[in-house]
C-alpha cells in the first residue's frame, strides 16, 4: 500500500463528500463536515497542502480505512 502524501484540501473535500459527508459550516479557514453515523465532525483546514498527520487524524475520526481512502483518491 502506498504511503500517505500531503494533498490539497480540495482533494480531501471531494474524498469525504464521496464517502457521504456533507458540508455543515465554515469557521475561519476550517471547513466542518458531518455525517449522521459519525459522532465528531471532520475539520478540514483550507491549506494548499494538508500534512499527513492531519490526514491520519481525519481518517481516524471518520472511521475510514486506508484502503477506502486510496480507492476514493483514485476516483477523484
Amino acid at each position: 500500500m502506498p504511503a500517505l502524501q500531503p494533498v490539497p484540501y480540495q482533494t480531501l473535500v471531494r474524498i469525504f463528500e464521496k464517502d457521504g459527508f456533507t458540508f455543515a459550516r465554515q469557521s475561519g479557514d476550517h471547513l466542518i463536515y458531518t455525517k449522521p453515523d459519525i459522532k465528531r465532525p471532520l475539520v478540514i483546514p483550507t491549506y494548499r497542502s494538508v500534512p499527513v498527520f492531519i490526514i491520519r487524524n481525519l481518517l481516524r475520526t471518520s472511521g475510514m480505512s486506508r484502503e477506502r481512502y486510496f480507492d476514493l483518491l483514485g476516483q477523484v
